[in-house]
Formats: structure tokens, C-alpha cells, sequence
């Protein structure tokens, strides 16, 4: 369109353009603070002149103005991979830590209510018997000390299974998480592809796909990547999970029961879909990677540590009791008694009464006290202890230093992704002024275009 009419009509085209521009901006800033949202721009398109050519003549029109060609969400695909890595690494190490720190709570060491200190009043305890081997009072304190030592022992283990049973239920939960998260991501995919074919807006179902993918890779490690479509696709280790539309289902398949309980077995997954049934390998990350990992190797060889401590504790104090006689000249009978394979969970103190308490290593009731001077000898389970106690401090340790690492590395991803698709009000607030003064430059000139027709139409030829 060519003429004063073109005018209006160009003008008419920047006032719907920049109403969209500042559309946007109104939006941006309405979800500044809204949790996953990328901030969007107005694309802008020039509207050329005909590239038709003429027979006769020649065109002489400079543009017919503007058009939004779109709404593009900043965002930075390389960054959003980036994250969602970063992001399953530190949810693995933050799981690990937590649990961690926790049972090493529980243990209680250093300190003068945990297993090292019962074990040296329990030693304590012997010799104060060699030094009176008739008084009545040192031997009902040695079992009373004994009793201590069982109690810590079973303390810890205790500890120990229920945060083994706390850490299978919380498994469960996951892999339910997991399920619904998938198939949302799944039933996102395809509303993403529909809106697509139908020309719709995007943006948000955008948004609602990356919250989920990211969730996901919290979760699970999972792997995210870009469908022709607009859609993600997720595998965990490589294991199909999300492909479009259809979403498989993650399962325990063993380790633990549906009860909560374990079946003996280390934790495994299984990917079940459409197709059939596939083994995920062993590695996974994120907050299920972690609890596979406690469960499978760290909380089972402390647990399999303290059993060998305890039982060498025991073993060593059986021996040599056995090897003595009581304040009756009997043989002494068994200090302690245990289950095998869960020495430390079921140890427990055999005798029932002070006099039982074998301290001479003279038949006959002779007040001698060669066996308690023995048994208030340095044991080396203390010794046993105190590794296995500094070896887990030294894990904590590290956990804790390669979280605060990750946290870096995971800040710094995080920030450069905001820079991207973060919204800054300053920013949105320019966008706004620019759009309305472009608003009102527009409507200028179409004022001025109406007041030009008004002198051609009612003014020309007219004479004063």
C-alpha cells in the first residue's frame, strides 16, 4: 500500500508490535520471582516493500513497517545441560553428607558416652579388681561397666539399621517421585509438540519442561536432550526414561521389599517400559544415587567394621575369663555372648551375678588376680575402634569438602544461566519506556497522517 493510507497502516503495524513488546515486558516483570521462568523478548520483523516486480512501473514504497515475528525465551541450551549435570552432582554429595554427618552423630566420638570411653572403664574396671580382687563393690562396678560397653555397642548398631531402614523407605519414595515427574515431563512433550503444529505460544509449557528435566536430573543423574519437536528426552545411565510422549517406569528391582526391608541383596533399578525390561548400571547420581551408595557400601562395611571390632572385643575377654576361675574356685564361663553377623546389634553381657566374675587364674577360690590383671591390659580392639572411627571422620570429612566444591562449581552455573534467563527489573523497566515511547511515536503519526488527509480531503482547492 503505497501513499498516505501506507503511512497509517505502517504506523498502525508499530503500534501492535510495540503493544506486544510491552506485553512481554508487563510479563517479565509480573514473574520476576517465579521459580523456573526465563524471561522473554519480542522478536521484531521488518515488513519490506513488494518484491513482486512490475510491468509498467516501479514501486516507490520504503517499507510497510513491522511485525512481531515471535516471543523467544532466553535461554542458553549448552547452560541448561550444564545445570542440570551440576545440580545431580550436588544432589548426590549434599544426600551424602547429610546421612553422614548424622550417623557420625550417633557415634558420638569423641566424647565420654561413646564405645572408646565404655572400653576404658570397662578396662578400668579390671584393674581396679586386680587391685581388690575380694571386694564385692569392684566386681558388681566391672559388670556394671560391662553392661555399659554392650549397651554403646548396640547403640551404634542400632543407629546404623535405622538409618539403613530410614534411607530404603526414602528410596521408595524417590522412585515414586521419579515415576510422576517422568510422566509429566512426558505429558509436557506432547503438549509442547501439539502447541507447536497450532502455532500457540510455548513459553510456559518451556518453563513447566525444564522445572521437570531438572528435577529429574536431581533425582536421578539423569541425561536430558533436545527433540526435534521441542521436547526433552531423558535417560538415567543411559537407560531410556522419557522418549516424548511416553514415559517408562523406574523400579527397584533389588535390595529392598516393599515392606521397607532389605532382602539381603545390594539395591538395583530397572527401567520398565513398553518395550521390556532394562537393568540400569550401577553409577547413578543424584538423591537416589547417594541412598544406593549408603546402602550398598558405606553404611554396610561400617556396620561389617563394628561387628569385627565388637567380636574381637568379645572373643579377646572370653578367652582369657574362660581361662580363669570365680570368687568360687569355679571355671569361668563366657564374659559376653553374641549372634554371628550381628555381633554388635546382639552382644550381651552372660553373667548374672559378681561372683561369676573370673579374676584369679588359681582353681580353689585363692584371691588372686592374674586374669583381671590380663583383661585390664590394652586390648586392641580400642585400637581397632579408633581407626574405623577416624577412618569415617576422615570420609565425612572429605564429603563435606567436595560438597562446599560442588557448591561452587554449581553457584557459578547457576549464576551465569540467571544472567541469561533471569529477569532484572532495571532491565524490564527500560524495555517498558522504550516500547510505550515507540507506543507514542506511532500514535504521533497517525495524528499526523489524520491531520494531512483532512487538509487533502476538506481543504484542497478551497480559496479564502
Amino acid at each position: 500500500m503505497s501513499g498516505t493510507f501506507g503511512s497509517l497502516n505502517t504506523a498502525l503495524t508499530a503500534l501492535r508490535y510495540n503493544r506486544v513488546a510491552m506485553d512481554v515486558a508487563s510479563s517479565n516483570i509480573a514473574n520476576v520471582s517465579t521459580e523456573g521462568y526465563a524471561r522473554r523478548r519480542a522478536l521484531a520483523e521488518t515488513l519490506g516493500a513488494s518484491s513482486t516486480p512490475a510491468v509498467w512501473s516501479r514501486s516507490d514504497l520504503a517499507g510497510e513497517g513491522v511485525r512481531a515475528s515471535g516471543i523467544d525465551r532466553m535461554t542458553d541450551p549448552f547452560l541448561d545441560i550444564r545445570a542440570r549435570r551440576e545440580h545431580g552432582n550436588q544432589s548426590y554429595l549434599d544426600v551424602r553428607q547429610n546421612v553422614l554427618e548424622r550417623v557420625e552423630t550417633g557415634i558420638g566420638e569423641p566424647g565420654d558416652k561413646g564405645v572408646a570411653a565404655a572400653l576404658a572403664d570397662f578396662r578400668q574396671g579390671w584393674h581396679d579388681l586386680a587391685n581388690n580382687p575380694a571386694g564385692g563393690a569392684a566386681r558388681s562396678q566391672l559388670l556394671a561397666r560391662a553392661t555399659t560397653v554392650v549397651e554403646s555397642f548396640r547403640a551404634q548398631a542400632r543407629n546404623i539399621a535405622t538409618e539403613s531402614s530410614d534411607q530404603r523407605f526414602t528410596l521408595q519414595a524417590k522412585v515414586g517421585e521419579v515415576n510422576a515427574v517422568a510422566s509429566d515431563l512426558a505429558s509436557t512433550n506432547e503438549s509442547i509438540a501439539a502447541a507447536k503444529l497450532n502455532g500457540t505460544d510455548t513459553g510456559s509449557l518451556m518453563d513447566a519442561r525444564d522445572r521437570l528435566s531438572m528435577r529429574l536430573a536431581e533425582l536421578t543423574g539423569g541425561v536430558a536432550t533436545s527433540r526435534a519437536d521441542g521436547g526433552l528426552d531423558v535417560t538415567v545411565n543411559g537407560v531410556p526414561l522419557v522418549t516424548g510422549r511416553d514415559a517408562a517406569q523406574l523400579q527397584i528391582s533389588s535390595g529392598v521389599l516393599p515392606s521397607g526391608a532389605s532382602d539381603g541383596n545390594p539395591v538395583a533399578f530397572s527401567i520398565v517400559s513398553t518395550s521390556g525390561t532394562t537393568s540400569v548400571p550401577t553409577g547413578m547420581r543424584g538423591e537416589i544415587g547417594a541412598g544406593t551408595d549408603l546402602l550398598n557400601t558405606t553404611l554396610p562395611a561400617y556396620a561389617t567394621a563394628l561387628d569385627a571390632v565388637a567380636q574381637s572385643f568379645a572373643d579377646r575377654v572370653n578367652t582369657l575369663h574362660t581361662a580363669g576361675y570365680d570368687k568360687n574356685g569355679t571355671a569361668g564361663a563366657a564374659f559376653f555372648t553374641f549372634t554371628p553377623g550381628d555381633v554388635a546389634g546382639s552382644l550381651t553381657l552372660a553373667l548374672t551375678s559378681p561372683d561369676q566374675v573370673a579374676a584369679s587364674s588359681i582353681p580353689g577360690g585363692g584371691l588372686d588376680a592374674t586374669t583381671a590383671s590380663l583383661l585390664g591390659g590394652t586390648d586392641p580392639a580400642e585400637a581397632a575402634y579408633q581407626q574405623l572411627v577416624n577412618g569415617f571422620g576422615t570420609e565425612v570429612a572429605s564429603v563435606k569438602r567436595l560438597a562446599l566444591n560442588q557448591q561452587s562449581l554449581t553457584s557459578q552455573v547457576d549464576g551465569s544461566r540467571e544472567q541469561v534467563s533471569g529477569v532484572s527489573l532495571d532491565e524490564e523497566t527500560l524495555s517498558l519506556l522504550a516500547a510505550q515511547h515507540a507506543y507514542e511515536a506511532a500514535s504521533r503519526v497517525i495524528s499526523t497522517m489524520d491531520s494531512v488527509l483532512d487538509t487533502l480531503i476538506n481543504r484542497t482547492g478551497t480559496t479564502h
